[in-house]
């Protein structure tokens, strides 16, 4: 949702009488509000041309690889298209974008298995898992012990199912803990993500049924795709594939007039 935010915000740099160059400068727009891109192509469908600089286009498609929205993540390809566009007049002027119609996008996404560990291996996301206190599993630990991740590792398995396999190092003791979560992924009504038959052990002993729903209770809610239906916009999960590389995702993406890009 977050690159929508960018593409959208991009068009600031289109809405304009350029006459012409309008592709050039989305991609040169797009690309200074990036971490990194490798390649990127932006088309865009609009008769006649002057309708532009009143806020409105037919279509626009985006078709990037190796594109790095923030440090240590790399989204392997993505790919967008639009319906036709149409911002207030009044937000052209006053520079905070409004939709004057719904936008409808399809947004299609590869993530690799190799840039996925690269991210949850780099230095930081590792930052945010220090000091852990691992009491509420129940594993037998000191008192006073604090971990940290080594290695943290993700794997594509057959029938949509994941692995995540760390190890946790305790910082005052040699101490060792080998998780391994395994799962597998549904998608409710297009929105909402289930875990499937999830399993969690620690050095190789299986977290009790009870133990587990307490920790795994919340997560379909925090990944229910409705939750962002208060900011204006609707979300749909169309396919989801996960092959031993790489997971695919298509999705629809629906914006509200409501929705205001700052």
């Amino acid at each position: 949702m977050e690159f929508l935010t960018i593409v959208l915000s991009g068009l600031l740099g289109l809405l304009s009488p350029v006459g012409f160059g309008i592709e050039q400068v989305a991609q040169r727009t797009l690309r200074s509000q990036l971490e990194d891109v490798e390649t990127l192509t932006v088309r865009i469908d609009n008769t006649p041309n002057w309708q532009i600089a009143q806020g409105r286009v037919d279509r626009i498609r985006i078709a990037g690889r190796g594109i790095s929205p923030i440090a240590d993540l790399r989204i392997d390809t993505l790919e967008i298209e639009t319906d036709p566009i149409a911002l207030q007049p009044a937000s052209l002027r006053s520079g905070n974008l409004q939709l004057e119609q719904p936008l409808n996008a399809g947004i299609r996404l590869v993530l690799s298995r190799d840039d996925l560990n690269r991210a949850l291996q780099s230095p930081a996301f590792m930052a945010q898992f220090r000091d852990l206190n691992l009491d509420a599993l129940g594993a037998a630990t000191q008192p006073l012990d604090r971990y940290d991740l080594v290695q943290p590792q993700l794997e594509f398995l057959e029938h949509d199912r994941l692995r995540f396999q760390v190890t946790l190092q305790a910082q005052q003791s040699a101490t060792q803990l080998a998780i391994e979560a395994e799962t597998g992924i549904r998608w409710i009504a297009g929105r909402q993500l289930e875990l499937v038959e999830p399993t969690v052990t620690i050095n190789e002993r299986s977290l009790p049924p009870q133990l587990l729903a307490l920790l795994l209770g919340g997560i379909s809610q925090q990944l229910d795709l409705s939750r962002l239906e208060s900011q204006g916009i609707t979300a749909r999960v169309l396919a989801w594939d996960i092959q031993p590389d790489r997971i695919e995702l298509a999705t629809f993406v629906r914006v509200d007039p409501s929705f205001t890009i700052d």
